[in-house]
């Protein structure tokens, strides 16, 4: 059995790092070792991480850097010949390494393996819906612009996919090694799957289970738009230093799918208007997403106007109606793919 290395970058997360731990620990492949690094957490996270005698175990420590910086770190210091990343806020089912570890073992031209993820809200209560992204046949711009890992509790990578692209850090005068951009303080796993793309021969596919449970939180959202599209910006600027016609041809579709996801988000704060301006300006920034995703775009659409311009009594009603058909929808799909 390969051993996997399982990176947790932890900040601040003493109301979920236990029962992220303990779905580790429960994972029916049973060769990993856990390098969890504390990106300076002020509460009591670390006391809850030694509670837990493990030799799998290490705890690795850090001034606040980011979670760039964390993942670095433990990677750096990784024996596995597959890296495992999981937010130290997020679930695994107990066969997600058992699953990723043969889908890599039986395809050895993949270098990066996800799943999709089941939505859980802050007390770890199941949403019924998921994160559908597409699994096969993902290209460049699938990357840029719909990002298909989705979230930073899915990928398990080869190392050599990550040897692939590394560099030398910001930190200690380049000294120890990257692989996620240090600087980028939000879509930087975009911007490292996309290297992984364009300057390897590895190739990334999913595999149709939900094996991750993505907590959603919301917390602080509403706060962030303006620092998530100025993140957008950072990144296709960095991209374009080596990837110029990608960005060239792609980059207003990633500009308004950004702003379609952001657009979602403010309607589950109940932001209508927010959400109503932001939908509109991606719709002005590429008209071609409701032609690329019209099913997606329109339900967009339709919510935040809704949220915008019903009473929120009758709002309310067909968001839960909503939720419910596109969960089942989903659920099918799913059982649908997994037979096929």
């Amino acid at each position: 059995m390969k051993l996997v290395s399982v990176v947790v970058p932890v900040y601040n997360v003493e109301a979920y790092i236990a029962e992220t731990i303990q779905s580790i620990l429960k994972q029916t492949y049973s060769n990993f070792e856990i390098l969890i690094v504390n990106d300076g957490s002020t509460d009591r996270s670390i006391e809850i991480i030694q509670t837990f005698d493990d030799p799998r175990i290490t705890l690795i420590h850090q001034e606040n850097q980011g979670v760039s910086a964390a993942r670095n770190r433990g990677i750096a210091q990784a024996k596995g010949e597959y890296i495992a990343l999981i937010d130290g806020d997020d679930i695994w089912v107990p066969e997600k390494l058992e699953k990723h570890v043969q889908h890599l073992e039986n395809s050895p031209q993949i270098g990066l393996s996800f799943c999709r993820s089941a939505f859980i809200d802050l007390n770890g209560a199941p949403l019924g819906i998921y994160q559908m992204p597409q699994l096969t046949h993902i290209d460049l711009h699938h990357i840029l612009c719909r990002n298909p890992i989705g979230n930073g509790s899915v990928p398990v990578i080869r190392r050599a996919a990550l040897e692939a692209i590394k560099h030398p850090s910001t930190r200690n005068n380049g000294k120890s090694l990257a692989y996620f951009d240090e600087n980028l303080h939000h879509l930087e796993d975009v911007e490292c799957w996309l290297r992984i793309a364009l300057k390897s021969e590895w190739q990334l596919e999913g595999i149709p289970e939900a094996l991750t449970l993505y907590r959603v939180n919301l917390g602080g959202a509403s706060t962030k738009v303006d620092q998530q599209i100025a993140s957008l910006e950072k990144m296709l600027i960095k991209t374009a230093t080596y990837a110029p016609e990608l960005v060239a041809k792609w980059g207003s579709m990633a500009r308004a799918y950004q702003l379609r996801f952001l657009s979602r988000r403010m309607v589950s704060l109940g932001h209508g208007k927010k959400a109503v301006e932001l939908v509109n300006n991606a719709l002005l920034t590429s008209w071609k997403i409701a032609r690329d995703e019209p099913r997606r775009t329109f339900l967009t659409l339709a919510a935040a106007y809704s949220l915008y311009l019903l009473p929120s009594f009758i709002y309310q009603r067909l968001e839960a109606q909503g939720m419910k058909l596109t969960g089942l929808f989903q659920q099918k799909q799913i059982l649908r793919e997994q037979r096929s």
